[in-house]
């Protein structure tokens, strides 16, 4: 049995609204940046990530509140969120390091996997293109301070990747998994606040 309350579950949409608002923000001051396959990978990205979190918040309610045990909600929340945050890292490195043209790019659906290494690994390598582009925008800013809020939040990502990959039954386990998510979409809406502030929608990228 998972010990998940009410008050959980309404907080665990806390770290998603931080995380929604942030990648929003991002893609309407980077859409001018991105070719059309570029932005696509992100925008599908973060919408899937975004949906995965709300999959999981509102698993959580539904359990808490004892109206059903909604187990797909649960099932969906990693391997969503790992694609999303691979696409999403794809498409946000590949405006950086590759020449934006006018043609949209072509993507592959990914192929279905059973194992949780891949969905790890996607996770893993996703976040980590993420960051680094929104490390090397914040320089072309002039905000080197953002690379440590980054890196801060990029660590806490990983970190409730880790955790929400395992079922704890302790609530005090999935009350420090929802302390870590907070502060990590925390740090990172902050940055995109930041980077909005300081001109991120008029930044001009070298080719």
């Amino acid at each position: 049995m998972k010990n998940y309350s009410i008050t959980m579950g309404i907080i665990d949409f806390i770290p998603v609204i931080f995380f929604a608002i942030a990648a929003i923000m991002l893609q309407r001051n980077l859409y001018n940046k991105m070719s059309k396959g570029a932005f696509a990978l992100f925008a599908v990205g973060t919408i899937d990530i975004i949906c995965a979190g709300v999959a999981k918040a509102l698993y959580k309610l539904l359990y808490a509140a004892g109206i059903c045990d909604f187990k797909p909600l649960n099932d969906i929340f990693f391997p969503m969120q790992s694609i999303g945050f691979l696409l999403a890292g794809i498409g946000i490195l590949a405006m950086l390091f590759h020449r934006q043209g006018k043609n949209a790019a072509l993507s592959v659906a990914p192929p279905v996997f059973t194992g949780t290494a891949i969905f790890v690994s996607c996770m893993c390598i996703g976040l980590a293109m993420i960051y680094i582009a929104l490390c090397i925008i914040a320089v072309k800013l002039k905000k080197p301070f953002l690379i440590a809020v980054f890196v801060i939040s990029f660590l806490c990502s990983l970190a409730m990747g880790y955790l929400s990959s395992k079922d704890f039954t302790q609530s005090y386990m999935n009350w420090i998994a929802q302390i870590i998510n907070i502060v990590g979409q925390g740090l990172l809406f902050y940055g995109v606040i930041v980077m909005n502030k300081a001109g991120i929608a008029d930044l001009v990228l070298g080719k």
